[in-house]
Parts: C-alpha cells; structure tokens; sequence
C-alpha cells in the first residue's frame, strides 16, 4: 500500500488567514486509515479553523489539503459523501425521538428500499448503545445520550471519515467514558478525527496524536512515541534485597546505557534503567533480574510518560486552558 492510499487525510502547507492573522500555519498533517486521531491544542491553536477547512465549510490562504486523496476545494461534494461530522454542540429536534431522528437524517443518504434503511437505522442504534432508548424522546436524554445519538447521525451515511469537534467535551466522567466506547467500537469501521482538550481521554483511545500551538503543528507521532518522550527507551524497576551485584551486571551490559539508583521510603531501591536495544531488553533484562535468588522484583515496567506531562512541555503551561 502506497503512503497515499494509506492515509485518509494528507495535508500540504495547509494556511489560513483571517484579516492579516495566521489562524493556521503550513499544517502538514498526515491521518493514517482506520485509526483514532486526537488533534489536540490550548484554545486558539487553529483546530477548530483546521476542521472548517477539511469540511470544505472555509478555503484555505494557501497549500492544500487531500481527503480520500481528493482535494477539499475541488472535490468538497463527493468528499463530504464520505464524511461524518459531529460538531460540538449538536442540535436536535427535542420531541422527536432517536429512531425519527436518524430516519431523518438517513433519507438525505438514502432512497432504496424502507427495510434497508431501517436496518440501518437499528444497527447504528446498537453500535452507539441507544437500542433500549430509541423510542424515547429526545428531550429526555442526558448530556452523553445526546452526545452518542450525535455520533449515530454523523455514522448514518457508514463514512469512510468521522471528524468528531470536541465530542466528550461537556460530560460527566460516565457521559465521556459511554463516549469513548463507542469511539472504540467505530475503530474497525472507520477512521476516527477527533479534537478534545480531555488529555486522559486521548491517552484512552487514540493511535496517533497531532499537536497545534498557536496555528503551527509542533507534535505529531503515534500516541506510544509520543509518551515514550525524548530520553530513548528507559525501563522502571523497583527491587528489594541486595542489589549490588544485580546492579554491577546491568551496567555492564554492552546494551545498557544508564542505571540510575533511587532508595524509596518502603525499604526498596527503584532503578531507571536506559537501553540501547530494545530487542536485548525485551528478551533479556526481566530474565536477568529474576536470575537472583537474593532479589525480589516489585515493579518492572517500561517507562512511559503521562500525556498531560508531554502536552505541557510541548505548548507550556501559560498556553494550557482546560
């Protein structure tokens, strides 16, 4: 597969400028096919300008951007065919129920046979897990059924591409967790483009990560790179007993760069230790450990980095508004 079928969303120099001021600077954005991507930044950073642009809903100053490998100026009706957009706040008719509302919203997609369309309809309520409420009316829903019911409207029309603004933005810890599953669920049918300041929710669900800082893009990797951070591939490992010749053996390693050593308060000695070789840890360095009968392993883990620790340090903490 070539990189241009492989991405869903390919953007060159994207800019956008609003009365002399850069909204957006020379985005260079790649979106891989079938993946959860968080677009995430502080308020103001050019995501919301970002979206208007993929949607066709504003024209860029300059460069390009490519969905499906179609251009968003030139091809924006067949683009928007295959796209599913859920904007931040969605609007509905309250009296209507979920069931009216998605048999509404499917006849601008649809004009073949009724059952076909109602099976639709039935799947999508499952697959966003309103079927027990789909004759419900819509004025009775919570701030998450709202939300869900809004990611079945935008997930009518079976996109190739689902931009979701915001989605979990205004829910309660149970209202985004009922969000993020369905998120989770809609991973093998489509692609998923989301933008969220809820940094746990990302770390949750995403495969790749973009990060925007007042119109430019200053971060883009898939979500392991990016909590790995920038000290290589680092091991934590927690030990009691006497660790002296355990740890003479690990700095000798022609694989080990590093072995930092931190007493802990509970009578155990914390290692950070660097590797070269991931493969020669991977395989080795657990082995070694449990090799010493005068030792006792506590903790062992690769050290990975919280994404709101990575964030801060990338846009600063000034530029963070939760």
């Amino acid at each position: 597969m070539n990189d241009q079928n492989a991405l869903v969303i390919d953007t060159q120099n994207l800019t956008k400028t609003y009365k002399g001021v850069n909204a957006l600077q020379s985005l260079n954005l790649k979106v891989p096919r079938n993946s959860i991507f968080g677009f995430l930044g502080p308020n103001g950073a050019g995501k919301t300008t970002t979206i208007k642009l993929l949607l066709g809903l504003a024209r860029p100053t300059s460069g390009t951007a490519c969905i499906f490998g179609m251009d968003v100026v030139n091809d924006s009706t067949e683009i928007r065919k295959r796209v599913g957009y859920l904007a931040q706040d969605p609007r509905f008719y309250e009296n209507m129920t979920a069931r009216e509302t998605l048999r509404f919203t499917a006849r601008f997609f649809y004009n073949g046979p009724k059952a076909a369309i109602e099976d639709r309809i039935n799947n999508t309520l499952e697959l966003v897990g309103l079927a027990d409420k789909a004759d419900r009316s819509i004025k009775g829903f919570s701030g998450g059924e709202r939300q869900r019911l809004g990611i079945a409207q935008a997930q009518i029309n079976y996109p190739d591409l689902l931009i979701l603004d915001e989605p979990a933005a205004a829910l309660d810890p149970m209202g985004r967790h009922d969000v993020l599953e369905v998120m989770e669920r809609l991973r093998k049918h489509t692609t998923v483009f989301y933008s969220t300041h809820i940094l746990d929710d990302v770390q949750k669900v995403s495969d790749s990560v973009a990060i925007l800082k007042q119109g430019q893009l200053v971060a883009q990797a898939p979500i392991e790179d990016l909590l790995a951070g920038n000290e290589g591939i680092v091991y934590t490992i927690s030990v009691k007993g006497d660790s002296n010749g355990t740890q003479s053996r690990l700095a000798s390693l022609p694989w080990v760069s590093t072995v930092i050593t931190t007493p802990s308060s509970n009578g155990s000695i914390q290692w950070q230790v660097s590797v070269s070789n991931e493969t020669a840890a991977e395989n080795q360095l657990l082995r070694l450990l449990l090799e010493d009968r005068q030792l006792t392993v506590t903790e062992f883990g690769r050290k990975k980095h919280d994404l709101e620790e990575v964030f801060m340090s990338i846009v600063g903490e000034e530029q963070y508004v939760r």
